[in-house]
């Protein structure tokens, strides 16, 4: 006997019921996925719209993680200044002169005028080139955030994407930089689930208006690790939604003396590795800046001496190998084959004795060379062959050590400088 209480529910009635999603109460009817058919693809797609270097590029959400005054700032407007004016500050090229905007989240805006006075001035970069292609704003609170949280605690839109939407279509803008990510929104910054809500606005902003989106990003306290995207302040998902993420990180203390590099100036120097560049070959060396602090010259009776504001300009690091030519290089390993005068052979072993340290010899003869660069070239040599590790009898101790020899087979023949 079936139940009373219940009946058979018709088909027109399912249909009429409200769906439920994730908790929540659907009132739509679906409409598919769009998709397309692979073998319908005739035509080849467009080219990504890259603006400079691998760094920006429409469509896509690119950032610079790095502890606060590290230089991330300096390095950026130097950047945008490159698309604005369509010259390259950076050693990056300029795919195309874009227009920027920059909304400052941190800075007022006398110091953005500040921060791009100087870069125009040590640049040589004259006002007239930025007319109609560089625009920059502090709106404050009075803007908005991407996200908030409502009474209740839950997350909800903000007015600063409406805000800074009127600004791409009034000025057709192409890069649009919000600085810096966490002053963006007003949400729990270690919830994944809602910060990925607040990156996937700039996503759908960047796809809506094919434009390129940059948000630098702070990182979490402790020793900065250069090429390390997981350093990002608050939740993954922020790193994870990015496709151009690099980090910039001061100059170690190793690094300043393998470059000759006073330590009391070495933070004047950062590196700029890639982090995550998922949409091409990423990787490679990192790329050096040095900071200059440039004279605004707006001096005034209560403050004679101004401004002196940070800039950025591209450095490159003393090679190793840099001014040994052939005659030198085969001076240096013939001293090292013939060993020292008690008997004993040179090692290239990192904790060697002093009388015995291969590295030496480089000095010796090469005097601008740092122990590092020295260090550096032995090693290379012995893992290129050119020097051989072979046993002998120490004639002062009457024990077996291992002492380097040449392989006059490997002697560098050309002015190459990795032999």
């Amino acid at each position: 006997m079936s139940n009373p209480r219940y009946r058979e529910i018709t088909s027109e009635e399912l249909a009429a019921k409200p769906r439920r999603h994730n908790g929540g109460i659907d009132q739509t009817t679906p409409t598919g996925l769009g998709e397309r058919d692979a073998g319908d693809d005739t035509e080849l797609p467009p080219p990504r719209g890259w603006l400079l270097g691998n760094t920006f590029c429409r469509r896509f959400v690119s950032s610079l993680l790095g502890d606060g005054g590290v230089g991330k700032t300096a390095l950026r407007y130097a950047q945008y200044l490159s698309l604005a004016a369509n010259h390259s500050l950076t050693g990056e090229y300029v795919f195309q002169r874009a227009k920027v905007l920059i909304v400052s989240l941190e800075d007022d805006t006398e110091e953005l005028q500040r921060r791009l006075l100087a870069a125009r001035i040590h640049h040589e970069i004259d006002r007239a080139d930025l007319k109609g292609w560089l625009f920059y704003t502090a709106p404050g609170a009075a803007a908005g955030k991407l996200m908030t949280t409502d009474a209740t605690g839950r997350p909800s839109h903000g007015q600063l994407a409406a805000n800074i939407e009127v600004v791409i279509l009034k000025r057709n803008i192409d890069l649009v930089a919000i600085d810096p990510f966490v002053k963006s929104h007003s949400v729990p910054e270690n919830e994944n689930s809602i910060i990925d809500e607040v990156t996937q606005v700039l996503t759908d902003l960047a796809a809506k208006h094919n434009i390129a989106v940059d948000v630098p990003h702070h990182i979490s306290k402790g020793t900065a690790e250069p090429g390390n995207a997981n350093r990002g302040r608050g939740a993954s998902s922020m790193v994870d939604a990015a496709r151009l993420v690099y980090t910039a990180t001061a100059m170690s203390s190793d690094e300043a003396k393998s470059f000759g590099i006073a330590e009391a100036e070495r933070k004047q120097f950062i590196r700029i590795d890639s982090a995550k560049v998922n949409i091409t070959k990423g990787g490679g060396a990192a790329k050096w800046f040095h900071l200059v602090g440039v004279r605004l010259d707006n001096a005034t009776d209560l403050y004679p001496n101004g401004d002196e504001v940070q800039t950025v300009e591209l450095w490159k690091p003393p090679r190793a190998w840099g001014d040994l030519g052939v005659d030198l290089l085969n001076q240096m390993l013939t001293r090292i084959d013939a060993g020292l005068p008690d008997g004993n052979r040179y090692s290239g072993a990192p904790r060697t004795g002093e009388e015995r340290a291969a590295w030496r010899v480089i000095t010796e003869l090469a005097p601008a060379k740092t122990e590092a660069q020295a260090r550096e070239i032995i090693k290379t040599w012995v893992k290129n062959g050119v020097l051989v590790g072979r046993e002998y009898i120490n004639p002062v101790t009457r024990k077996a050590v291992v002492g380097l020899n040449v392989d006059n087979a490997k002697r560098p023949s050309t002015e190459r400088l990795d032999q």
